[in-house]
């Protein structure tokens, strides 16, 4: 219904005018909870590599659910929001529900969704930026020849060319996608290290 089709984007005056597709659906409850599970899964392959009593079949059965979130079993019994999709995933995988979240914190699964959400929007944003240049670039050598008026103060000035004027904007742009991927290029995940005092 209408409930569900609101689960993989996300809503608000900006984005329902300038954001794509792509954008909204990495800031969505679905990519967020989906990540929450892959986060999930991923503890308890390792868990098991390191020894604990977890079986291949209990991360088996958290696979099979890790993209349908039942988002009608949760954040009614539970006053929590990370406990309560623990409480919902463990409704469908039964076998699994001792070992989800096992010795995690809720900044385990929040902080680091929130960080790989980040740094897949900046991955498009760095995609869109290069494609942008791309199509200047393009823009500026058509019309390299074509003159213009060059403006200061805003009052007409020595005439340029509008090919030039692009290269203005592409340079730009490119100390935009410099900064983007330098961003990109220290980002860190959170360490595991479980819960306060462990």
């Amino acid at each position: 219904g209408m409930l569900s089709s609101l689960k993989n984007s996300y809503v608000s005056p900006l984005s329902t005018r300038y954001a794509s597709s792509e954008m909204k659906y990495l800031f969505s409850p679905d990519k967020k909870f989906t990540t929450w599970r892959k986060l999930w899964i991923a503890l308890a392959e390792s868990e098991m590599e390191l020894g604990l009593p977890i079986t291949k079949e209990q991360i088996d059965e958290m696979k099979q659910y890790a993209d349908k979130i039942n988002y009608e079993a949760q954040e009614k019994k539970v006053r929590h929001d990370v406990m309560s999709h623990v409480f919902a995933f463990g409704e469908q995988c039964p076998n699994a529900r001792p070992i989800i979240h096992l010795g995690a914190t809720s900044c385990y699964v929040g902080d680091n969704t929130d960080i790989i959400i980040m740094t897949e929007a900046l991955q498009l944003v760095e995609k869109r930026l290069a494609a942008t240049i791309a199509a200047l670039s393009q823009f500026a050598l058509n019309y390299k020849d074509l003159p213009t008026l060059g403006y200061t103060h805003f009052q007409a000035a020595q005439t340029t060319t509008v090919g030039k004027r692009a290269t203005l904007w592409i340079q730009d742009l490119l100390m935009d996608l410099e900064d983007v991927q330098y961003q990109l290029s220290k980002a860190k995940l959170l360490g595991s290290k479980g819960t306060t005092g462990t």
